[in-house]
Parts: structure tokens; sequence; C-alpha cells
């Protein structure tokens, strides 16, 4: 048989299968994107760089990756894809070559109570079932240890339908390792009755100290005045035992209060009701303020904080119980686990092994599995998301990744970078959304979107190697191989903020004074417990701003104006210039379009397909009545100024006659944290993550505070960003304000008058101060890893 190839037969490494190695967008107009076309290489590492607000999110998360997860549930029945979330098809003519896209964003973890690093990884319920086969004594099945299941017993007679109807008797009983005193949560909370009244006053000299309670005219306090359950005229601590008891616990009765029937219950219940079962978000400040001096969370005295069962506790493998493991650094329990050998469960040993060995290669090793999931910074959430897609043998699947650099030292991103090419080299396509040049320099491939943000963004201003990047005229090119310089003088401290033997989390007794006055930075490597020793020991009291890196809360109807507090003077400008209600100019409220509500759009419910949005006919969008609109201020009605950008806005209010001196301060506000293109009715959930993080500061720059305290303020900026940050820090400053920064930046480090940095490593190996000085003194001294990694970033 000849071997002679036949015509048209194709070569070998030709295969049509193999010409798919692109993944192709054409005409992308997601959010700010403006009819954006790209190819990007498969199986390669493509960095996404801009400013914040450019639209990098727009096209990576909100096109590629949510029409790749869209395809893959449209592949289940309609039955399953009625239990999953509706996504509709993005705004983009053209997608094609996608792969299954593997999302591992910055959302922070659940903030619920029973979530821990140890559930939220599934290394609890292996650590479970290893407890329920190897532990001595046995006490049940997995459930047994779990702190989120309570033990039920039940019996009784249930009928069952079912041809001829029959009763069963029937018992039930579950075994579960829930602590009974706290429900699995390892604090009890308790009142503080000081905080609520004066024992030494009577309830008509005015007792109370809750927030809007007066003795003389609120109705509130006339029920415990005249009830007849209490002397009204007696200081309380002088009431008996009974009084004091009715006064406190007593049950819901009816009482006449002049001549009014009202309902009297005891003081701790009320306050209950009336403050500790609402979102302490959402309350007003001075009631937040209230609630944290009012209410103290303790460990729980039964379970001593661990949230297990005496009986889940007492069941131990050698000498280590499940609470034991638990409150391990994940390091020392990868070594336990390691020195298990049981062949019983030699599959489960090694499945355990795997995901903690995972824990410590990512550079997570310090945490414990009993740390509660919404104590996690933004960055230690990703990495801890990150966890289950390292050992996975897919390949050919798309890893989107936003900022895997944040919340991380220097040090650790060479770590983070490792990472990243391992899953290229599977034969993976990563997309990554990043700042950081030591993240971008890894790329194979960079795609850079702007030029600017918000409306002046949207477009692909660079593609190609990083080297080209380099000498292209983009803001990222020209910005790329910036350094700070360090500071020729200093400033000197007014004062010093003592903190003595802090010992939250980590910290290993730290005695340190932070300089005030100045702009300090708080450094180290993430989990050496810098968040610790600043959010631990600086209390967020009357004279503390604090800026965390906590979510905004925010629906599509809330938005710049409405969170900074812009719409209320915007509002009574209105109501006053034209002689009625405030109210009126509101969409939440009086004003609002009676079709849609208010929310400009009309939404269908389409079960388990995508809803649709359509504008709404009546207000063509604008979320006002039509007789709302013909009030004029300024020449412009409501819906005109709430579609105008923050820096247009600022020369609206700042002069002629709609002159409003304080919408006009917020607005300088928002425009001096770089926020002066966002349009002032833009939905809060259309924002970035760095856009979110300037609008909290600029809000809480309003406040009157004399200490600053900011959690990683450069998340999320470009580095062309930084330098106006870094001009914002100086402006606090140098009005008199304190400013103590927790960052990870080297160039707010270069920027610094002080600088504090913990380590020497992470969890127990940090926790100590390594170096406390100028920035000049920690490059000249080198003797901490960030002396030398800011040594070598200013080219000392």
């Amino acid at each position: 048989m000849s071997s002679a190839k036949r015509p048209g037969t194709p070569q070998p490494g030709s295969h049509v299968a193999d010409s798919h190695d692109l993944i192709r967008v054409h005409g992308a107009r997601e959010n700010n994107l403006k009819d954006v076309s790209i190819d990007l290489p498969k199986r390669r590492l493509t960095v996404f760089t801009g400013v914040s607000g450019s639209g990098k999110s727009s096209l990576v998360f909100n096109t590629i990756a949510a029409e790749s997860q869209r395809l893959i549930n449209e592949t289940y029945s309609a039955f399953v894809q009625g239990f999953m979330p509706t996504l509709a098809r993005p705004e983009v003519d053209v997608l094609d070559g996608l792969t299954t896209a593997i999302i591992v964003d910055q959302q922070r973890m659940g903030a619920d109570p029973r979530s821990t690093v140890g559930t939220a990884t599934d290394v609890n319920a292996m650590l479970r079932i290893l407890f329920s086969r190897l532990g001595d004594p046995h006490i049940g099945p997995p459930s047994a240890y779990s702190f989120n299941t309570a033990s039920v017993r039940a019996s009784g007679a249930i009928t069952v339908e079912r041809g001829s109807k029959k009763a069963v008797k029937a018992t039930f009983q579950r075994t579960g390792g829930m602590c009974t005193n706290c429900e699995g949560r390892g604090t009890v909370s308790d009142i503080d009755l000081t905080q609520l009244y004066d024992d030494s006053k009577s309830l008509a000299e005015g007792a109370f100290t809750i927030p809007g309670w007066k003795s003389d005219s609120q109705w509130t306090v006339q029920v415990y005045a005249q009830s007849g359950f209490v002397d009204p005229d007696k200081p309380i601590r002088e009431y008996t035992d009974q009084e004091l008891r009715d006064f406190l616990y007593g049950e819901p009765v009816k009482v006449k209060v002049n001549g009014v029937n009202l309902t009297y219950e005891g003081l701790i219940p009320k306050i209950q009701k009336s403050f500790l079962s609402k979102d302490k978000e959402a309350m007003q400040p001075h009631i937040r303020a209230f609630v944290e001096r009012a209410v103290t969370f303790t460990t729980c005295p039964e379970c001593e904080g661990t949230r297990l069962s005496e009986g889940a506790r007492s069941s131990r493998i050698g000498k280590i119980s499940i609470a034991d493991a638990c409150a391990m650094e994940i390091r020392d329990l990868a070594d336990w686990v390691r020195e298990l050998a049981e062949p019983s469960v030699a599959p489960l040993l090694t499945a355990l092994r795997d995901t903690l060995d995972s824990f410590v290669e990512i550079g997570l090793g310090y945490l414990s599995l009993d740390r509660p999931a919404g104590t996690l910074s933004g960055g230690e959430a990703q990495r801890v998301k990150m966890i289950r897609h390292l050992g996975s043998s897919l390949t050919d699947t798309t890893y989107v990744f936003d900022e895997p650099t944040v919340g991380l030292h220097p040090h650790d991103i060479q770590r983070m970078n490792d990472l990243l090419l391992r899953l290229r080299d599977k034969g993976n396509t990563v997309l990554v959304v990043e700042h950081k040049p030591e993240a971008i320099a890894i790329a194979d491939h960079v795609v850079d979107l702007g030029p600017g943000a918000g409306t002046q963004g949207g477009t692909v201003c660079f593609e190609g190697t990083v080297a080209e990047l380099r000498g292209s005229d983009t803001v990222t090119g020209r910005h790329l191989d910036d350094r700070a310089v360090l500071k020729e003088s200093v400033r000197k401290p007014t004062g010093a903020l003592e903190i003595r033997d802090a010992r939250t989390h980590n910290l290993q007794g730290v005695d340190v004074d932070v300089p005030l006055g100045v702009l300090c930075v708080v450094t180290g490597v993430a989990g050496s417990g810098k968040s610790s020793l600043i959010h631990g020991s600086v209390p967020a009291g009357a004279d503390v701003v604090s800026v965390d890196q906590s979510p905004i809360k925010g629906s599509r109807r809330s938005n710049p104006a409405t969170y900074t507090g812009l719409l209320d003077p915007i509002r009574k400008a209105f109501a006053k210039a034209n002689g009625v209600k405030p109210a009126l100019f509101s969409a939440n409220s009086e004003g609002a379009c009676p079709t849609c509500n208010g929310a400009g759009v009309i939404y269908t419910d389409l079960a388990m397909m995508a809803g649709v949005a359509t504008p709404c006919e009546d207000c063509e969008g604008k979320r006002f009545q039509p007789a709302v609109l013909e009030h004029r201020f300024g020449g412009r009605d409501i819906s005109e100024v709430l579609a105008m950008s923050v820096d247009r806005a600022e020369e609206f209010f700042g002069a002629g006659e709609a002159r409003t001196p304080a919408a006009h301060k917020i607005l300088q506000r928002l425009s001096d944290v770089g926020l002066g293109y966002l349009t002032l009715g833009q939905p809060l959930t259309t924002l970035s993550g760095g856009e979110r993080q300037r609008l909290k500061l600029a809000t809480h720059m309003g406040e009157k505070g004399g200490v600053y305290v900011l959690d990683e303020p450069t998340t999320g900026l470009h580095l062309a960003d930084v330098e106006q940050l870094l001009g914002l820090l100086d402006r606090l400053v140098d009005a008199g304000k304190s400013v103590i920064v927790i960052e990870h930046h080297q160039a707010v480090m270069a920027h610094a008058d002080w600088i504090i940095d913990l380590g020497p490593g992470a969890g127990h190996d940090g926790g100590r101060i390594v170096f406390e000085g100028t920035p000049a003194d920690l490059v000249a001294d080198r003797s901490t890893l960030t002396g030398e990694h800011l040594a070598a970033y200013v080219g000392a």
C-alpha cells in the first residue's frame, strides 16, 4: 500500500480543531465600552490595564466571563436553570472562541457569623468526616462535629396519603455539634446597662441616656413613667428586685398613658427590638455609635469560643480535638495531618493534605480554619477562592482574576505571579485585571483601556507585549516605570497615639507610639498584624474616621448623589426656588414616575431566563413625574442635574443663580479623590472597586475627625491615580489631620513621614514591630523585607 499522501490531506499539527486559538470580541458596548473589538490569544496570560473606571471589568467580567457563564448555564435543563442566577446576554455583536470561565473575584465572603475559612473551603467538611471515623470516643456521624448543626429529637405520628391513608409512627434523631448556649456563633451578646440609663437619677429626672429618649415629651419614656410598675420619682438604683425585674424584663402588657392605650414591655426586649434587630450599617451615625457602645460581644463561656458542643470537643485523634485542629495555623495543621497514617481513610487524608498545602503555597498558611470569613481582607478572600482551582486537572479553561495582588506585600507578589504562570502553563487562558507593574511584567499580552475613565474611557488604546507598552504613549505606558522618590524632609509629629500591650489576633504584646499630625504608614507582609494593630487598638470613636475595605451597600436605586448626601441640599434648593416640597425631587419618594416607581426602567421577570429591562415609556428613563420636571433651578430640571458629571455640577453649583455652598462642598471632595468624571445619577452597582473605595473616602472626608485611618486606599487605583491620592493625603495632613495608612504600595511608603513595619513573617511568625522610623532610615537600614523592596523600588 502506497504511503504517498493524497492532495488535501491535513498536514500533522494542522488539524482544523487547532485553528481556534483566539477569543474574538467584536462590538462590545457593555457599560462605557465604545464598540470595542479585540482578539485575545488562548493559552496565554493576558493582563488588562487602564485607569480606574476605564472599562476593564466591563470587558473582562461583564462581557467575556458573563457570556461564558450564561452559555454554560443554558446547557442545563429548565428545571435546574430555575435555581441558578439569571444572566442577560452582554451588549456585544460577536463573541467567538469562548471556553469555560472560572471567575476569581474580590467580592468579600459572606459576613454570616457562622461562615469561617474552614466552611468556605470545604476543609471543615473533610475534618468532620475524619473525626467521625477516627475520633475517640466515637460520638456520631460527621454532623456531630458541625457547629452549624443542632441536635434534634422528635417522635410522633404522620399520615401518609398514598393509596389508602394510614398513620405511621415515626421517631427522628440527629446528633449535631452546635453549642446550645451561643448557637454556633462562638460569642454571646450582652447589653451594657450603664449605657442605657444613669441609675443615680429617677425617670422624672431624665435617667435615660438612649438617643431620642427625652423624659418630658417622649411617649416611650412616658410609658415607663406612668406604667404603675415603677416609681417615676425614685432613683433607679433604689428600685426593689421586683421593680427592677419589671423595668428591665417585663412581659408586654397594655397600659393607659394620658388616656391612650399603649404597650409596656421591659427595657431589654424593647432595646433589642428597636435597635439590635436592624442592620447596623443602615443606622444614622449617632444611633450606630450608641449601639456599638451599649452592646458588648463576649466569648461564649460554655464552648470558650469554639462554637462546638462538649461532646464534639471531647472526641480526639491522639491529643487533638476538632476544635484544636480548627484553631491551629493552617501550616501547623498540614504538618499534623501529614503525620496521620491510617489506611482506612487514605483517600480523605490525601485530599485534605493537598488542600491544606494549597493554603500554604498561596501564602495563607498563617490563617486558621476557625477565622470568620467576614474578617478576611479582599485580597485574602480572593486567594481563599483560588485554593479549589490550584490542584485542578482541568485544562483549556479561562481563569479570570480581578487584581490578584491586592493586599499583597511586594515580597508576596512573586509567589502570586508564579501561580498565575502555572495555571497558564497547564494550557489555560488566564485573563487578569491588574495595576501593579510587577504583575503586568509577566504578561504575554497586554490590553490597555482608556484613555480616561467613565465617558472618557471604553476604548482600546494599546494591544501588544510589555516591551511595546513601555514604548507606547498611553497613560499606562508613560507611568509604568514611575518611581516615587523619598522625601527630602519629613514633618514633625504634634503628638502620639500610645498603644500598649496590644494582643489582638497574632499581636505579641506590641507597644508602639503612632505619631499624630503626620502621614504614618503601617506596612508588613500579609498576615503580619497590621489591621489587628490599627483597627484593634485605634477605636473608631468620635475623633477617628475609619475608611476600611468593606463593600458599599447599595442597590441600583443608589447613586453617588444619594450615597454622599449630595441630593439633600440639591432637593432643598429646588424646593425653595419653586415653593414646593423637597420630597418631589426624589425618585425614591413623591416625585417618582408612577409607572416605573422611579427606577427609570420596567423589569420583566422571565423565570429561569434572563429578565428584561426596558426604558419606561412614560418618563423616558428620567425617573420623575412630568410635573416635577417642570420645576427648574438655575435653568435645569432635576433629571438634567442628575445627568451632570461631578466636574460639570461643581461649576453649576459653584457660582451664578444656582450657587449652593452645601452641594458645592461635597462635589469638591468627590473631585479631590479623582471622581470628577462620574455622573451624579449613575447607579452604584455599575461602579468599579477603585471608584467605590474613593467614593467612600470622599464621603468620610466630610466628617469632623482628627485622625483618619485608611485601609489600603490604593486598591483598584491606576499608577497615574496614585499620584493624585498622595496629593490628597498631603492636603489632609496639611489641614491639621493625622493620617494613618495601612498600605503595601511602595509609592505611599516613600511618601510617608513615618513608617511602622510589622513582621518579620505572617501569623505566629509576625505580630512584632520590626522597624519604626522614616522611609530614608528604612531604606538605609534594609533590615526587613519591606526595607529591601523599598530600597529596590527607589533605586537606592
